[in-house]
Formats: C-alpha cells, sequence, structure tokens
C-alpha cells in the first residue's frame, strides 16, 4: 500500500502570509495555561479526594468554571485568526478534550459528593494516575513549538499513565461485578466509569497531541 507524503508549506511562503496576515494571538501560549489550569484542577480533586471526601467540590467546581471560560476565548479568538501555528482543528480539539479530563473530574467529585461514596484504592490509583499523566500533557504542551523530543516523551509517558487507568477500572469492576449486589456497589459502579471516561478524555487529548506535534515543522532535520 503507498503511503501518501505530507507536503510542508516552505517556509518563506509561511513567513510571507505572515507577514501580510500576522498572527493575532499566541494559540500556544493559551493552550500552554489552559493545560496548567487543567493540571491544577485534576491537582485540586486529587486533594479533594485525600482530605475533603464527602464535602461539595465547591473549589473545583469554579476552577472548572474558570477553565470552560478560558476555553471559550481561545475558541473566539480561534475565529477571528487567519493563521494559526498548527491547524486550527487541532487547536480547538486539543482544548476541547482538555477540557473534557476536568469536567470528568467534577462529574467524578459531584457524583461522589451526593452517593456520599468513599474513596477506594481504584478510585485514588485511577485519579492519581489521571494527575499524572496531566502533567506530562501539560509539559508537552508546553514543549509544542519549541522541542518535539520533550513532547514525544511527555506523549510516551502519558500513555503508561493511561494504561494504568485502564487495568486498574477493569480490575475494580471485576472485583466489584464479584461482589453481592448493592446500593453501594452500583454507586461505586458509576463513579469508576466517569473516571475511566476522564482516562479517555486524556487518551483523546494524547493523540491530537502527537497528531499536532507531527504536524509542526521547527525548521530541524
Amino acid at each position: 500500500m503507498s503511503q501518501k507524503k505530507r507536503i510542508k508549506t516552505p517556509r518563506k511562503v509561511v513567513e510571507m502570509i505572515d507577514a501580510i496576515f500576522p498572527t493575532r494571538y499566541d494559540f500556544e501560549e493559551m493552550l500552554s495555561e489552559q493545560a496548567e489550569r487543567t493540571l491544577e484542577g485534576v491537582r485540586l480533586f486529587v486533594d479533594w479526594l485525600d482530605h475533603h471526601a464527602g464535602e461539595e467540590p465547591s473549589a473545583l467546581g469554579r476552577i472548572e468554571s474558570d477553565v470552560d471560560a478560558f476555553r471559550y476565548s481561545l475558541e473566539e479568538k480561534l475565529g477571528d485568526s487567519f493563521s494559526t501555528p498548527f491547524d486550527r482543528q487541532d487547536i480547538y480539539s486539543l482544548s476541547r478534550q482538555m477540557d473534557y479530563i476536568l469536567g470528568f473530574s467534577l462529574a467524578t467529585a459531584r457524583e461522589m459528593h451526593l452517593f456520599q461514596v468513599t474513596p477506594d484504592r481504584p478510585i485514588r490509583e485511577m485519579a492519581g494516575a489521571l494527575l499524572v499523566g496531566t502533567g506530562h500533557v501539560a509539559a508537552g504542551v508546553r514543549a509544542i513549538g519549541t522541542d518535539q523530543k520533550k513532547v514525544r516523551e511527555a506523549i510516551r509517558e502519558a500513555r503508561r499513565t493511561i494504561h494504568t487507568v485502564g487495568d486498574t477500572y477493569m480490575l475494580g469492576m471485576k472485583e466489584l461485578l464479584e461482589s453481592p449486589i448493592t446500593a453501594d456497589m452500583l454507586k461505586r459502579r458509576e463513579v469508576y466509569h466517569h473516571l475511566w471516561d476522564a482516562g479517555g478524555a486524556l487518551q483523546s487529548t494524547v493523540d491530537i497531541l502527537h497528531k499536532a506535534a507531527v504536524g509542526i515543522d521547527l525548521g530541524g532535520d
């Protein structure tokens, strides 16, 4: 099967276009800021599990709302810009999927509070892996326009944590399904599933980050 070659726009053409239609916004910086805020939110979620489980996750709700507002602003600027540092669909999708990571974290915390579910080993392990993976994503996004090696390393490490979320979910579900059917068991199943969804959002974020990084010409080899 023949493989299509990716055609790069000559650098002089890119510079000419940028001179006529300059990029009005630093989307790489905005994505990096969103990634850092997302990391802060997931870190707050893990802290809530460790120290405040049972309380309403108000602080997590506030940071999720702030990040939502930031993402909406990014989307408006994206629509106003003629040129972008890489594919505008990748910028939009990367921002959207990072938002899902935080959204599912908040949904998990709210569900645990409403259902009165206490953190157990699978919940803590999935949340911990999600935090580590989100940290790698933040590092990758920060380096996306400057250091391909760092981006690739961040992607590899993030994917390891994604496997941890998936493996923990499967083992946790196995234990649940082997136990008697109780209200607590059914509630935990829902909580596990939301953390699985957060891991899925992390997976999608990493895939888009990889696609975006491959498409960026840093002027090297």
